[in-house]
C-alpha cells in the first residue's frame, strides 16, 4: 500500500511525556533540515554527535537541544549514541513515558509524534510504533529511488524479522527492559533490538501514516555497493546472535544463491559448457522478474517493481562481501569499524 500524505492529529496526548534523541555524524545541512522540523512542547531533545568535523554540535546547541559530544576513545556507533542520548535524557528527565530516535540525515513529518504518541496509548501491549520513511529527492538519483523503494516495501501493521529502522518511538520502560541497542554492532542494531523487544513479548507496529523524511543523496555507485555491503555486514552478525530463532536466515540464504551459489556455479559449469553456463546465469534476471512480480502493482508502477527486483538480485554480491567480511573478523577475533559510505 502506497504511504499516505502528511496529516495533523487531534486529541493527542501531550508531547511533554516524549523526548527526542537525534543522532548524526557530518550531516551538514540534512542536520538544519532535521533540526528545524522538531516541534516545541516535547519533554526534552538532545543531540548525540560522533566525532563531526562539520559544525553540527554548534548547530544543534543554537536549536536549544542537549548536546552530547561521545568521546572517541571508544568506537562510535549507532547504537552506542542511542544509548548514550537515551540515558542523558533521563537522567534529566525521569518522567517520560517515550522516546522518539531520529537519524540525523531525516526531518520530522508534522504530526507523526502526535499520532504516534496516541497509538501507544490506545494499546498498551504496544512497545514501540513506526510510520513511513520517504526520500526527499527520490528524483535525484537512481540510488535515491532505490533508498524511497526500499522505505516503501514494508507492509504496515505488526513488524516482522526486519523490525523498524533508525526513525521509532519506543516506550521507556521496554527499552530499559530490553537493555537498550547493542553498542557491539555497527550495524543492523534495529532490527536486533526490534527482536528483542518481540522476543519480551512485546509487539512493534507499523502505521501506515507518514513519519520522516529521509535525505540519502547517494549520487555514486560505488555509494550505493558500500551500503549493500554495510546490509551483508548487518545481516550475517545479528543473524549469528539469534541463529538459534533463525532470524533473517533466509536474507543469508539468498545472499549465499544469488551472491554466490549462481555467478560460482555458471562461472564452473561455463568451463565445461559456455551455453549451459550462460542458461544457468539466467536464473538471476528471472529472479530478478519474480520479486517485481510479487509486488503490488496498485502501489508500485512498472518501472519501480522492474528496478526494486534487479536491485534485490545484485545487491547479494556486494552483501555476500559483508557477509564475508563479518565471519572471518568473527574467527579471526577482529572487531570491524564503523562501514561509512560517502554521499
Amino acid at each position: 500500500m502506497k504511504p499516505p500524505e502528511p496529516h495533523g492529529s487531534a486529541a493527542a496526548p501531550k508531547l511533554e511525556t516524549i523526548g527526542l534523541v537525534v543522532i548524526g555524524r557530518n550531516e551538514d545541512d540534512r542536520l538544519q533540515r532535521c533540526l528545524d522540523s522538531l516541534p516545541a512542547g516535547t519533554g526534552g531533545s538532545v543531540y548525540v554527535d560522533s566525532g563531526s568535523s562539520d559544525g553540527s554540535p554548534e548547530r544543534a546547541r543554537r536549536r536549544g537541544l542537549d548536546v552530547l559530544e561521545l568521546d572517541a576513545s571508544t568506537p562510535f556507533s549507532a547504537a552506542r549514541a542511542r544509548n548514550e542520548g537515551f540515558e542523558h535524557l533521563l537522567r534529566r528527565r525521569s518522567a517520560l513515558e517515550s522516546v522518539f530516535f531520529l537519524d540525523g540525515d531525516c526531518s520530522l513529518v508534522d504530526g507523526w509524534l502526535e499520532a504516534a504518541a496516541d497509538a501507544l496509548a490506545a494499546h498498551p501491549d504496544w512497545v514501540a510504533v513506526c510510520g513511513w520513511r520517504r526520500e526527499r529527492q527520490p528524483e535525484g538519483s537512481l540510488y535515491n529511488r532505490l533508498c524511497d523503494l526500499e522505505w516503501r516495501t514494508p507492509p504496515t501493521g505488526e513488524v516482522g524479522d526486519l523490525g523498524f529502522g533508525g526513525d521509532v518511538l519506543i516506550r521507556v520502560a521496554a527499552f530499559q527492559a530490553a537493555g537498550g541497542y547493542d553498542p557491539g554492532l555497527i550495524a543492523g542494531e534495529d532490527p536486533e533490538l526490534s527482536a528483542r523487544l518481540r522476543l519480551a513479548g512485546g509487539r512493534i507496529v507499523r502505521l501506515d501514516r507518514a513519519m520522516t523524511e529521509h535525505d540519502a543523496d547517494i549520487r555514486h555507485l560505488a555509494s550505493w555497493w558500500l551500503r549493500s555491503v554495510r546490509a551483508g555486514h548487518a545481516f550475517a552478525e545479528v543473524g549469528f546472535r539469534h541463529r538459534d530463532r533463525g532470524l533473517f536466515a533466509r536474507n543469508l540464504r539468498s545472499t549465499l544463491l544469488w551472491g554466490l551459489g549462481v555467478p560460482l556455479g555458471a562461472l564452473v559449469i561455463a568451463a565445461w559448457q559456455p551455453l549451459v553456463g550462460l542458461a544457468w546465469l539466467a536464473a538471476a534476471p528471472l529472479q530478478a522478474l519474480r520479486v517485481a512480480w510479487g509486488m503490488d502493482p496498485a502501489a508500485f508502477d512498472r518501472s519501480e517493481r522492474l528496478l526494486w527486483g534487479a536491485s534485490c538480485v545484485i545487491s547479494q554480491v556486494p552483501k555476500l562481501w559483508g557477509t564475508v567480511q563479518f565471519h572471518t573478523n568473527r574467527l579471526l577475533g577482529r572487531r570491524r569499524r564503523l562501514i561509512e559510505y560517502e554521499r
